[in-house]
This record gives C-alpha cells, sequence and structure tokens, in this order.
C-alpha cells in the first residue's frame, strides 16, 4: 500500500486503518480468531491500528496488545478516551482526573510504553477545552502520548480546540476522526474543510455506513440478523437510505464494482481524508474490503454519486453520531414558560 502523511504529524499512514471496535464481546468474542484478522491486515500491508478503551470495556485494547507483540514499532497505534468505564460519572469524560488515568490504563491493556495518537472519543461540554489540551500536554511531554487527535467533534469545537492551543501554548489537536460514507456527507461542509485549514488529518469512520454499504440490506429484503440492526434499528430500516442503496447498487455494477469497494474507494478519494476505518468482524469481511484496495474510482461514478447523494448532505440519521446539548437538551431550546408567556 502507498502512505498518506497524518496531518502535519510526519507520521506516516496507509488509506485504510484497521479499526478494532469489533474485537472482543460487542464483536468477535473469539481472541485467537481477532488476533489472526489483526495480522492478516498487517500482513497485506496496513501499518495503521485504531481502537479505544470503551470498546468491549477494554478488551478490544487487550486483544491489540496481545497482536501486537514482536510488531509493535512497525504500527501507528491509536487509541480513544472519553467514554464511561465504570459506575463512577468521574470515570468518563475530559476531565484531567480522569484522561490520566484512562491513558495509563490504555498503555497497560495495550501492553506498550506509547501511544502514537490519543484521541477524545466526543466533546465533554461540561469540561473546559483548556483542562483537556492541558492534560494531553502533559502526557505528551511525559512521552506516553506522540499526538493527540478529536473524534466527532463540530467544526466549530474543532476551531475553538485551535484557539485555545495557541492562546494558551497547548498541543494541538492533529487529527479528526468524523463519520463520512456515501449515505453521510455532511462533514463535507465544515468538519473537513476544517481539518484542511488546520492541518489535521482525517481517519473517517463508518465507511460502509454501519454496514449499509455491503449490499446485506436491500429493499423489500427481510433485514438480516446483526448487531448493527439491533443497536441501530431506526437507521438501518431507514427507507430512505435503502432507495439510495438501491441506485448505488445499479451505479457499482455499471462500474464492474462490488458495492463494498465502490464504497471505500469513495471515503478515500477525497483530498482531505487521511484514511478510511475499516472494522471486519470476520476474516472474510476483512479479505474482502482488502481485495479492492488499489481501486480508484473515476469522475464519471463520482459524478453519479453527486446525483444520488449531494455533496455536503446525509440520507437518513447516523444514531451514532453526536448530538450536541444545544439539540438534545430541550431547557437550551425553549425559553421558560413565562417568559414565553409575557412575549
Amino acid at each position: 500500500m502507498q502512505y498518506r502523511t497524518l496531518g502535519r504529524t510526519g507520521l506516516k499512514v496507509t488509506p485504510y486503518c484497521l479499526g478494532a471496535m469489533m474485537f472482543g464481546a460487542m464483536g468477535n468474542p473469539a481472541r485467537d480468531d481477532s488476533i489472526r484478522i489483526i495480522h492478516r491486515a498487517l500482513d497485506a500491508g496496513i501499518n495503521f491500528i485504531d481502537t479505544a478503551d470503551m470498546y468491549s470495556h477494554g478488551e478490544s485494547e487487550e486483544i491489540v496488545g496481545a497482536a501486537l507483540k514482536g510488531r509493535r514499532d512497525s504500527v501507528v497505534l491509536a487509541t480513544k478516551g472519553w467514554g464511561a468505564m465504570g459506575s463512577d460519572p468521574n470515570q468518563q469524560g475530559g476531565s484531567r482526573r480522569w484522561l490520566t488515568r484512562a491513558v495509563e490504563d490504555s498503555l497497560r491493556r495495550l501492553q506498550t510504553d506509547y501511544i502514537d495518537l490519543y484521541q477524545i472519543h466526543r466533546p465533554s461540554p461540561d469540561t473546559d477545552i483548556e483542562e483537556t489540551l492541558s492534560t494531553l500536554t502533559d502526557l505528551m511531554r511525559d512521552g506516553k502520548i506522540r499526538a493527540i487527535g478529536s473524534s466527532t467533534f463540530p467544526a466549530s469545537d474543532i476551531v475553538e480546540a485551535h484557539w485555545i492551543a495557541e492562546r494558551r501554548s497547548l498541543a494541538r489537536f492533529r487529527s479528526e476522526q468524523p463519520p463520512y460514507s456515501i449515505l453521510n456527507r455532511s462533514i463535507e461542509r465544515e468538519v473537513l474543510p476544517a481539518c484542511a485549514r488546520y492541518g489535521m488529518g482525517a481517519l473517517v469512520w463508518s465507511p460502509l455506513a454501519m454496514g449499509a454499504l455491503t449490499g446485506r440490506y436491500r429493499r423489500g429484503q427481510q433485514l438480516p440478523e446483526s448487531a448493527r440492526v439491533n443497536y441501530f434499528p431506526k437507521q438501518m430500516a431507514d427507507e430512505r437510505r435503502l432507495d439510495a442503496v438501491e441506485q448505488l447498487v445499479r451505479i457499482a455494477e455499471q462500474a464492474q464494482l462490488s458495492l463494498t469497494h465502490m464504497a471505500m474507494a469513495f471515503t478515500i478519494a477525497h483530498p482531505a481524508v487521511t484514511s478510511a476505518i475499516l472494522g471486519p468482524r470476520t476474516m472474510q469481511q476483512l479479505d474482502d474490503i482488502l481485495a479492492g484496495v488499489e481501486i480508484a474510482l473515476d469522475d464519471k461514478v463520482l459524478d453519479q454519486i453527486d446525483q444520488i447523494v449531494p455533496p455536503g448532505t446525509d440520507i437518513g440519521a447516523l444514531e451514532a453520531n453526536y448530538n450536541p446539548p444545544a439539540v438534545m437538551q430541550a431547557s437550551l431550546r425553549r425559553r421558560p414558560i413565562a417568559e414565553r408567556a409575557a412575549a
């Protein structure tokens, strides 16, 4: 595989990044099988692995750590913190108290003394971003982290983080991990331009739209039994998404491509995207994706895709996406009843 530079870090990574979310109880509970999948990806030339502490409550990191014994130095290893790792309300978020412990826990599970890219999994509106960046800066100075990034941050939060970092002489986010697929293109409006403006690499998650772009989920067919259907029932059964998939299937067939290969190639065609995260649960799924790593879409195919899903738009909701408090909390969208009545 060819290499791309991750933002301005100088790190050289492959256009496909192996995502480890499906390794462990929430995906593939067979550890030895998951390790074999990781080795297969490395043998195929992938040098970039992404996981998170909250994936199977730390088990994913443990599996990755076991798989990288003897191969750690040849891999760019990324993980994430922020998610709840216990019932204690302070075992989550972007506070100094939690992140200093979360990084130590990740290092132990990954069986390494440094993390190449440590990412904040989601924004923490209740925590000053200066505290988060200050903590990460100290961890970098201690040699435990090499670079830092954000994950699923709105463009406004990305810009604020860079403004604070410059004003306070703190480490900057060097990457962003947003959702991106043919069906979910809203990050083309502001997030990807912000990444390009600030020299951030983008490693995008769910390039196959939670499996919708594998061909398994089709209009008129019963939804297959899968974890994705259980976790995201509205998204996987969304009629607009299913209609778009039927149109995309025809484009792929005309181009003599599988829908999966076309969807993966679409994401890495964007100039602001560094890597697309593939998240196989089985060896067969990995081999299927690897078979299309050399595919590059021509302008005709990309133009046809634009006609179905216009640039900068989403088809249906992405249930795993980040929704800010301004959207989720009614009290932030509605004046008190007394003020409304007075008006």
